[in-house]
Order: structure tokens, then C-alpha cells, then sequence
């Protein structure tokens, strides 16, 4: 059974808040992350920091893929896999993610990041499905 997931911007904790990163939506499997670009996210060359994009990727999968689990399950990072196509230096950057197979403990997600609507980056994760510890 899925559980509701309420669609508005909510708070993702310290390191979220420390890049900027909030979620748009997240139901049903999908996500989608925003952030918007500033100096204090580029790297010493003068552009968007990888570490960034990688964050939104999972924090975009983690955000899917529970927003289809029960309410005593969990998710975790085993592994992504992500491709980085074009630099960026300003605008906001949204992440589209999408679980595109669950079995009864891993799922795996595919995410879109985009700039002002350009592929700046592609990834491919997969995830663990824990039983929480606290249900």
C-alpha cells in the first residue's frame, strides 16, 4: 500500500538546508528536487560543484522511492551511477526522479537533472528497503 505524501516544499534536514535543496513534489514513486545555483556551490574552477548534483540525485531517489514504501519500511543508498553532461553557473536546477523497479528489498530510481529546462546530468541508482527500526 502507498502512503499519502504531502506534495509541498518541507524541511529535509541540516544538510539540505546547508545547499538549498527542497523538494517540489514527491508521490507515488516520483520526486522532483529544486535548488537554486549560487557561488557557494561552485568548486574551485568556477562552476557548479559535482557533489551538488550528486546530493539532489539521492536526496531525489531517497524521496521516491519512499514516498512508495509502507509506513514501516526505510530506504538506503547502496549505489548511483551518475553521468554529468554540462557545467553549470546559474539558474535553478530541478531533479526529476522516477522508481522504475521495486522488489520486496531494492529498488531502482532514474533521475533527470536539468538547468533552465537543459540535461546537465543523468543518474541510476539503487536502493535498499529496510524494515524501520522503530515501527
Amino acid at each position: 500500500m502507498e502512503k499519502e505524501i504531502d506534495s509541498k516544499p518541507r524541511d529535509l534536514g541540516a544538510f539540505a538546508r546547508l545547499i538549498g535543496l527542497s523538494f517540489a513534489s514527491k508521490a507515488n514513486g516520483y520526486s522532483q528536487c529544486v535548488l537554486v545555483v549560487s557561488e557557494n556551490h561552485f568548486n574551485p574552477n568556477g562552476v557548479l560543484h559535482g557533489g551538488v548534483v550528486y546530493s539532489m540525485a539521492d536526496t531525489g531517489m531517497g524521496g521516491a522511492l519512499h514516498s512508495s514504501l509502507a509506513a514501516d519500511e526505510t530506504c538506503a543508498t547502496i549505489e548511483i551511477n551518475i553521468v554529468y553532461l554540462k557545467a553549470v553557473t546559474t539558474g535553478v536546477l530541478t531533479c526529476d526522479t522516477r522508481l522504475i523497479h521495486k522488489s520486496g528489498n531494492i529498488g531502482v530510481l532514474e533521475c533527470d537533472v536539468e538547468n533552465e529546462g537543459q540535461l546537465v546530468a543523468k543518474a541510476l541508482g539503487t536502493f535498499s528497503i529496510l524494515k524501520r527500526r522503530d515501527a
